[in-house]
């Protein structure tokens, strides 16, 4: 990894160093981490934590948490530990295949797990040409193993967040087993009557609660774009330029 940048993220609120080329962090694990409703003191786990964007801005929102990252990619990997200590932030994070992973990981439980897996199916389309890029894309790991290692290191009554492309659905509620309920899932769209193309999927370990689909989530002001300005809706812009909770419903 030659070429590196630093980028602002939260309004500036955290800096991080990512590759110019290759998986760089956007607006989804900024969402992610804004819709995780943890207290402080409480441990949160990233599976596939590239360079940390999840954890670290959950880490400025909500202060105290005991923060623990895996990686597959020991750059990546490498990366997360330099941004969590450029912005002082205390994390955790190994780089381990999430199938494999160290005792020294699997000897912890969690009272949350987080997660932006690999968005496409590796069965379709094209590899990347760059390696490091294809494998944060797309990756060798199944969706059954990353939901059966979150659901592994939750406690009981611990929660699971995730991220991902809402044509994946289907995927995820596959791998899901009895182990998980109280299962919600959130469609996200660009804009008001968009299909959704994101979806924040939660649940809980030992959960009981019914299946739960509520409403598409809007980010952009408007049916469509009429100017070249930045038209997130007021919500949204507050949790990515302040770092504020996404505020969904139970």
């Amino acid at each position: 990894m030659s070429t590196t940048t630093h980028d602002a993220f939260l309004g500036g609120q955290l800096t991080l160093e990512q590759p110019a080329k290759g998986y760089r962090a956007g607006v989804d694990p900024v969402l992610l981490a804004a819709s995780v409703q943890a207290d402080p003191g409480q441990s949160v786990l990233e599976l596939g934590c590239g360079v940390g964007a999840a954890m670290l801005c959950l880490a400025r929102r909500i202060p105290q948490l005991s923060l623990y990252g895996v990686e597959i990619q020991p750059e990546y990997a490498d990366l997360c530990r330099k941004n969590a200590a450029a912005n002082g932030i205390n994390a955790t994070v190994w780089s381990a295949d999430l199938r494999a992973l160290p005792n020294e990981l699997t000897a912890l439980t969690f009272d949350h797990v987080i997660a932006n897996p690999p968005y496409f199916d590796r069965a379709s389309g094209n590899a990347s040409p760059l390696t490091d890029r294809d494998i944060a894309f797309a990756g060798a790991t199944s969706m059954t193993d990353w939901i059966d290692t979150a659901t592994r290191r939750l406690k009981p009554k611990g929660r699971l967040s995730l991220i991902h492309k809402a044509d994946r659905l289907p995927d995820i509620l596959r791998a899901m087993d009895s182990r998980l309920g109280s299962v919600a899932v959130y469609p996200i769209t660009g804009r008001t009557g968009r299909t959704a193309d994101r979806i924040i999927v939660r649940a809980r370990k030992g959960g009981r609660t019914p299946f739960k689909l509520h409403a598409p989530i809007p980010l952009h002001d408007g049916p469509q774009h009429v100017a070249d300005r930045e038209d997130y809706r007021a919500e949204i812009a507050d949790i990515l330029r302040r770092g504020l909770e996404f505020k969904l419903p139970d």
